[in-house]
């Protein structure tokens, strides 16, 4: 099995979401460390920034392992419903 088939997006692509999500994790960042305001008003939005960045991680895996599950269990009833088909016809 060639490399190819394991990964189904180009490395263009991965460095792209790469980039952009580096790009704006660092902007609220800034926006944080710039913003008037007091110090506890700061470490407030700081705190949910990297829980919403934390939670969208959780939820983008929690669904790619979901719709993983799914496919295969696609296959494996697909695979049995051939089985007992090649059975019948034999």
């Amino acid at each position: 099995m060639n490399d190819s088939t394991l990964q189904p997006n180009s490395t263009s692509w991965l460095l792209f979401v790469r980039l952009t999500f580096g790009i704006s994790i660092a902007a609220m960042a800034a926006f944080i460390f710039f913003m008037e305001g007091n110090l506890l008003m700061r470490g407030y939005l700081a705190l949910n920034s990297l829980f919403l960045i934390s939670s969208t991680i959780m939820m983008s895996k929690t669904m790619r392992d979901e719709h993983e599950a799914q496919s295969l269990i696609h296959k494996i009833s697909e695979a049995k419903t051939n089985k007992i088909l090649k059975e019948y016809t034999d």
